[in-house]
């Protein structure tokens, strides 16, 4: 593993209304990573956030899940990245992703932010869109079988069951993926995540 410090960040919004939604996903990750590696997210003001630190593999691992909401997301991530001197590189974001069928996840790093508030907001904190994000498929609501629900009501609603079988599946294999990401492996990460 390489030895610079890395940053894992959920994103979502805080409140119990919102954990289950689909916007929430990148926190059903960050929180099945936190269990994985045996640590609780804590209150940590100066981050606006809940944070943990993990030892992975010899390595220092950031865990963040901000308590902004989505489209203040990059305050908090831009906060613990500068405090700990975290390069955007080492930087992962997982988050909801509209344009992607439900039960897959997809990494890469850099470009559009796919009008993702959250994603937006912490390109614009960050100064750079160079952070790795890896995108938990929602689908659309287009493909749905009520395709002129506004988006913002289908992000903020809870997956039917089926459907979250199905993205906790791809949280699954995601975290199969971290450990190579979190090795500097990836081209062997995305392999393994985008392999069907």
């Amino acid at each position: 593993m390489s030895q610079t410090t890395k940053l894992i960040v959920g994103l979502g919004n805080p409140g119990a209304e919102y954990e289950h939604t689909r916007h929430n996903a990148g926190c059903w990750l960050l929180d099945a990573l936190a269990r994985q590696y045996g640590v609780t997210l804590s209150p940590e003001s100066k981050f606006h956030g809940l944070a943990a630190r993990a030892r992975v593999s010899g390595g220092d691992v950031w865990l963040l899940q901000p308590m902004t909401f989505m489209n203040r997301s990059g305050g908090s991530i831009a906060a613990l990245a500068s405090f700990y001197k975290i390069a955007p590189a080492d930087i992962i974001v997982l988050h909801d992703e509209l344009d992607i069928p439900v039960g897959t996840a997809k990494i890469k790093i850099g470009g559009s932010t796919g009008g993702h508030n959250g994603l937006k907001d912490t390109q614009a904190k960050l100064g750079t869109d160079q952070f790795w994000r890896l995108r938990i498929g929602i689908d659309h609501p287009r493909h749905s079988s009520i395709p002129l629900q506004p988006v913002a009501d289908y992000v903020l609603r809870a997956p039917k069951s089926n459907e979250r079988e199905l993205i906790d599946k791809a949280i699954d294999k995601a975290q199969d993926m971290m450990p190579d990401w979190l090795a500097g492996n990836f081209e062997k990460a995305m392999r393994e995540l985008h392999q069907k």
